[in-house]
């Protein structure tokens, strides 16, 4: 169930993490959300989520980070998720190069189901397998200027660059945020000074049996 209990922020920004399966968005997820890592992590079946309230320019922002299946039989559930998002991490592994070679198809769903203001990044993970790279960053780098994406590699396992990715993703948003005028930041997307309860109603999502997380300040989330 969703906690129901007040908890003070500035802003509450939808973040979704999207990719093939299998290249570690839900590692990704619990090492920035708890800082744990899994090396026997199951594919997520559906949508999970996780939250974090972090510190950008002063401001206390709570995220919320959706994992959305990447397995092609799901599609149709994690549509859906996509809307309302502000950010998003178009994640693939630099050891397989067919899930780089999907990009392109994630970032067209993107684009299609979600906000055109949507700040994506692009995410290398697993850094931390250098012998076994298959995604050169040179080539990954170009994708992403050619198609104006942030980029970063991650190593969800060694704990490389997960903290700088989330915190560069939601640093960019909040900058965006404030070259629009007040009125138009007070949208159910970004909830200004507000509760999740409030957030949670305004969106009318659900979810049956979502994984449940704690945030850094041991509030359940879910």
């Amino acid at each position: 169930m969703y906690d129901q209990s007040n908890e003070n922020f500035d802003y509450l920004f939808k973040v979704v993490l999207i990719g093939d399966s299998a290249v570690g968005k839900s590692n990704l997820l619990s090492r920035f959300a708890t800082n744990e890592f899994n090396i026997d992590n199951k594919p997520t079946l559906g949508v999970e989520f996780a939250c974090r309230t972090i510190v950008a320019e002063n401001k206390h922002i709570k995220v919320q980070i959706w994992d959305t299946a990447g397995q092609e039989r799901y599609k149709a559930i994690t549509t859906a998720y996509y809307r309302g998002a502000v950010g998003a991490l178009l994640v693939y592994d630099i050891t397989r190069m067919n899930s780089f070679e999907n990009v392109s198809r994630w970032l067209e769903e993107l684009r299609d189901h979600a906000s055109p203001d949507l700040v994506v990044m692009l995410v290398g993970n697993k850094s931390d397998l250098k012998h076994l790279r298959s995604v050169k960053t040179e080539t990954a780098k170009f994708f992403a200027e050619r198609n104006r994406l942030q980029f970063i590699e991650t190593s969800a396992m060694d704990n490389q660059n997960v903290e700088n990715a989330f915190q560069n993703l939601i640093n960019t948003i909040y900058q965006q945020l404030q070259k629009k005028s007040p009125e138009s930041s007070q949208t159910p997307d970004i909830i200004k000074e507000g509760s999740m309860s409030v957030d949670y109603k305004l969106r009318g999502n659900h979810i049956d049996s979502p994984q449940k997380y704690k945030d850094n300040s041991d509030k359940c989330c879910l």
